[in-house]
């Protein structure tokens, strides 16, 4: 059965940094897509970023060069670096795993970035 948890969300002030984390189990994670997407409140679920089995990482414009997507395939862990954050940022941030098996995704978690 696929897992994955996200941690790490909050409550953080305009300009501060958050790093969300997502654990993943019941999949070969080393070989799996994986990413973050998020929704605000009265939109549509985005993209955030993803990267690849390889490394490749792909951004939304939105967060270009604020956030940083990595990986630690001996953990099985997938993070998310948050940077610089936004009012715009606030959204429950929901953890992907694509590829090889299919779609699935987290629970999510919350992050609220104040004015």
């Amino acid at each position: 059965q696929v897992q994955l948890v996200e941690s790490g969300g909050g409550l953080v002030q305009a300009g501060g940094s958050l790093r969300l984390s997502c654990a993943a189990s019941g999949i070969i994670f080393s070989i799996s897509t994986m990413g973050w997407y998020r929704q605000a409140p009265g939109k549509q679920r985005e993209l955030v970023a993803t990267i690849s089995r390889y490394s490749s990482t792909n951004y939304a414009d939105s967060v270009k060069g604020r956030f940083t997507i990595s990986r630690d395939n001996a953990k099985d862990t997938v993070y998310l670096q948050m940077n610089s954050l936004k009012p715009g940022d606030t959204a429950v941030y929901y953890c992907y795993k694509g590829g090889l098996g299919g779609d699935h995704w987290g629970k999510g978690t919350l992050v609220t970035v104040s004015s």
